[in-house]
């Protein structure tokens, strides 16, 4: 069926603009209706693609190919972890064009890691467009680089991974191509701000695609989807699903490539970066647990437990929307020690984290404190100390070549208030927290913690992390694993001193030892938090720490 110059889209005339009126066959119309029923028979009837040997070919599907589209079709959520080259775009297309074809109104975003990368995937789909028969195509009112719009009111736009992407929109479906390889920031950004609005439909979709790329959030949904923690269907494809591609590919590959390349890239194997300093096959190993109980920035995995020592290393951030604010809680009573809290905030004022970390310490047994003074640090320490009088914070002593060593109070003029990160306590720090992960004398309950520990990569003469990711809660891992090389620090952890301890404050321990609830976190009411607060029908909610009355 040809077109008249005036019923062409931009003297295209491969393409139909809006308001044209075709005269359809009997024929024509059952195949229309046909192809609206049935994805497969539209993709292998008339889906054209471009291939690099043959050019433009009809598209061959694969059995998995398919699974993807009907997954898409039949669920709101899926997620897909497949190999390099698989034919994964393809698959989306596909299904995307199949959708605002024969739907009215479907509005679909294509989201990728970059926004090169998204129009991309949006130029094959023009391409397929291109190439189907008038009277099936839909007339043309907008057609560019970056979106779509059909006459049946369907759009298509394309666009990088961000907050502000696709906000204020009504999206039917959102695809999220490669979310493993967006920047762990934006990953977090968009989730938190767009997320929940094109997930509260009833009708909307969400398709997650990606090769793994360490632990990140793409991990979290796909473990969290393959054991039944949230509403995604998982679907893995196996480098061997795809036609050609047996052991010789595999040794091949291999030798063109490297083993742990193939690894990630082809067995789809959550190995991240290869210079961590945790051994990558035992981050692979590591497995997170959901909290019993958390707020906006306070993860709780366990009570505390009346007779354990526990202790926090904190380190401090300035509060304004940058690095972090954090703390870990560690159960330090017997090996493995065990994070069982943390606190996460890159808002909190360094005027009211003192008062955090005193109701955290109070509630776990009095815990033995160590903040990091590099920075705003000290002033936190200070007012830790000197204010809100929390006995439990550590002070330390310069001593000359061995550097800072924990002392039991002030007494001398190199005496300080908590520690400095030097590039020896560092050392010294990253060397133990490698050595008690590994040989798993340390569980790590903590999603984030396991996130940032597959991004904290050798930089320079030192580990920090990279680019895009963050490093507060390691760091608080670095300094507790400085702590447990401290001869103070194994005195105040031997059980027969805590015993004695114990009797001797055994009253007024059981007057502070409430059951662990909630405490303010300083950022939002206390009266808002507690009713937000989530965790099981055991937890006793207390009252928050006075911070007024405190000062």
């Amino acid at each position: 069926m040809d077109l008249k110059a005036s019923e062409i889209y931009l003297g295209n005339p491969r393409l139909k603009k809006a308001g044209v009126q075709l005269d359809y066959t009997e024929d024509q119309i059952q195949e229309i209706v046909k192809c609206s029923k049935d994805v497969e028979y539209f993709c292998r009837t008339y889906m054209k693609i471009v291939n690099i040997d043959e050019g433009v070919v009809p598209l061959d599907l694969y059995d998995f190919q398919l699974d993807i589209m009907k997954s898409v079709i039949s669920n709101r959520f899926s997620i897909c972890k497949m190999p390099r080259q698989s034919g994964k775009t393809t698959t989306m297309v596909a299904v995307i064009l199949w959708f605002v074809l024969f739907n009215e109104s479907f509005n679909c975003a294509i989201l990728a890691n970059k926004a090169t990368t998204a129009r991309d995937i949006l130029s094959r789909l023009q391409m397929a467009y291109e190439w189907l028969p008038h009277w099936l195509q839909q007339g043309l009112v907008e057609w560019n680089k970056g979106s779509i719009e059909l006459e049946n009111g369907s759009k298509i736009i394309a666009s990088s991974t961000s907050s502000s992407a696709i906000r204020g929109g009504s999206y039917s479906l959102v695809y999220l191509d490669e979310f493993a390889f967006v920047e762990a920031t934006l990953q977090e950004e968009f989730f938190a701000s767009v997320y929940p609005t094109i997930s509260s439909g009833k009708t909307s979709r969400v398709m997650i695609t990606s090769t793994p790329k360490g632990m990140n959030l793409f991990y979290k949904i796909w473990v969290d989807a393959t054991t039944n923690k949230n509403e995604y269907v998982p679907i893995e494809v196996h480098w061997s699903a795809v036609p050609g591609r047996d052991e010789a590919w595999k040794e091949q590959t291999i030798k063109n490539t490297s083993e742990e390349q193939f690894r990630q890239e082809f067995e789809c194997q959550f190995i991240g970066s290869s210079n961590t300093l945790i051994n990558p096959s035992k981050l692979s190993s590591m497995v997170f647990h959901d909290p019993i109980a958390w707020s906006e920035t306070i993860k709780i995995w366990k009570e505390p437990v009346k007779g354990h020592t526990y202790s926090i290393s904190v380190d401090t951030s300035r509060g304004i929307g940058n690095d972090y604010s954090a703390f870990t809680v560690i159960d330090c009573t017997s090996i493995p020690y065990e994070v069982v809290c943390t606190f996460r905030s890159n808002v909190i004022s360094p005027m009211l984290y003192p008062s955090i970390i005193y109701d955290t310490g109070m509630k776990y047994n009095e815990a033995i404190v160590l903040v990091e003074i590099n920075d705003i640090g000290q002033q936190v320490a200070d007012i830790l100390h000197h204010e809100l009088e929390y006995e439990g914070i550590l002070t330390a002593e310069w001593k000359g070549r061995a550097g800072q060593l924990l002392t039991a109070g002030f007494g001398g003029s190199s005496q300080q208030l908590g520690v400095r990160t030097t590039k020896q306590l560092k050392r010294v720090g990253c060397a133990g927290l490698k050595t008690i992960v590994e040989n798993d004398k340390l569980v790590i309950n903590d999603f984030e913690i396991l996130k940032e520990l597959t991004a904290f990569v050798v930089r320079g003469q030192s580990y920090a992390a990279e680019e895009g990711y963050h490093d507060d809660l390691v760091m608080c891992l670095v300094l507790f694993s400085w702590l447990t090389g401290q001869e103070y620090f194994k005195e105040m952890t031997d059980i027969d001193i805590r015993k004695n301890l114990l009797k001797a404050n055994e009253a007024a321990l059981e007057d502070d030892m409430l059951p662990f609830g909630f405490f303010q976190d300083g950022i939002t009411d206390p009266e808002d938090e507690m009713s937000k607060f989530k965790g099981g029908d055991s937890m006793i909610v207390a009252h928050p720490y006075e911070i007024e009355g405190s000062w």
